[in-house]
């Protein structure tokens, strides 16, 4: 029997595709949504029902990472 998902593939910087691998094992989704990872560096194959939490994983990230401009 054949199984068939529908995926995405997604091309970032190999950073961010270390942290989309990095965040399978505390899944707060409860669901795997890497389904395979390519031998190329940048690139990686994930659950196409997936892509908007991991979005919204990668705003968050990037909130994290950045700060407010203040005026003097």
């Amino acid at each position: 029997m054949v199984n068939v998902l529908k995926g995405i593939l997604i091309e970032c910087d190999p950073a961010m595709k270390q942290s989309c691998c990095t965040w399978m094992s505390p899944m707060p989704w409860g669901k795997k949504f890497i389904i395979t990872r390519l031998g190329m560096k940048t690139h990686v194959f994930v659950l196409a029902e997936m892509v908007n939490c991991l979005q919204e994983k990668v705003g968050e990230l990037m909130d994290q990472n950045s700060f407010p401009i203040t005026q003097k």
